[in-house]
């Protein structure tokens, strides 16, 4: 099996030290830490402000073995600098996180290519990969628009992220995929879905961050993904699930999200 990560998105109301616990005791190798939120207001736990909470998380990696995966969730826009990312980078390090989602809110793509170029030259040398998340509603779509901005890119630690969900959405492809140089695929989303995409963008923007489904649990064929993604790279299991929260702890919902996730991959690799 692959290694498992906690995604932040799954049991987004527990603070770093607390996700950790959970995850280490359900039996994930890593997790991932939300330290920018994905709009002002939204939940995260800026840990390179908060040295106290910094030095528990420490302390709970050291003491439960688990690791940090990725870091979320950096949305480069018109207006981002590229400087002002400094303390993030150095607490990524401090944490030994090893890769960072990244978004694209720019509409001028090339703009953001150039950004995004050098945000992969400042992330490097804290051994961060910058991972480029396709999403429906954002300016990178799909598979295809993302592949043609990374493939061809110098920086080295330059990265596609597939997540399930977006994937099935923006209808991208198996053979898509296939294109991808397996070098630029450095960990990846697992979750499910309804068979049915949404109508509307904010329907789906509501189901990516609101409710999503357990592995095979939904119509989304996550076992040919499985079979084309690289077998040996880290899976984050991200499936937010607000309305099952009110009546099911966070450590059930991860413990049921990991024993669906083992299941769709033994499925994958077993030919089923």
């Amino acid at each position: 099996m692959p290694a498992f990560s906690l995604a932040a998105l799954t049991v987004l109301e527990l603070a770093p030290p607390a996700l950790i616990d959970v995850a280490a005791a359900c039996g994930y190798d890593a997790v991932g830490i939300r330290l920018l939120p994905t709009m002002p207001g939204a939940i995260a736990y800026p840990l390179m402000d908060d040295a106290a909470t910094l030095k528990e998380t420490l302390a709970r990696l050291d003491a439960t073995g688990i690791r940090v995966a990725d870091l979320e969730v950096v949305a480069l826009r018109p207006e981002t600098d590229i400087a002002a990312f400094s303390a993030f980078f150095e607490t990524g390090a401090r944490l030994g996180a090893e890769h960072i989602l990244v978004a694209a809110y720019d509409p001028d793509l090339g703009r953001f290519v150039d950004r995004y170029a050098a945000f992969c030259e400042a992330a490097a040398p804290y051994g961060l990969t910058a991972d480029l998340e396709f999403m429906p509603w954002t300016y990178v779509p799909d598979l295809a628009t993302a592949s043609r901005i990374v493939a061809p890119m110098a920086q080295a630690n330059a990265g596609i992220l597939v997540d399930a969900l977006h994937f099935d959405r923006s209808r991208s492809s198996v053979a898509e995929l296939g294109t991808v140089p397996v070098p630029r695929l450095h960990y990846w989303q697992l979750c499910d879905g309804p068979a049915e995409r949404p109508a509307t963008t904010e329907a789906l923007i509501d189901a990516a961050r609101h409710e999503r489904m357990f592995p095979g649990e939904g119509g989304i064929d996550l076992v040919a993904l499985a079979r084309a993604m690289p077998a040996d790279i880290t899976i984050s299991i991200e499936v937010p699930t607000v309305g099952l929260a009110r009546t099911m702890g966070a450590r059930d919902r991860a413990r049921r999200a990991l024993d669906a996730a083992r299941n769709v991959i033994a499925r994958a690799r077993d030919g089923g």
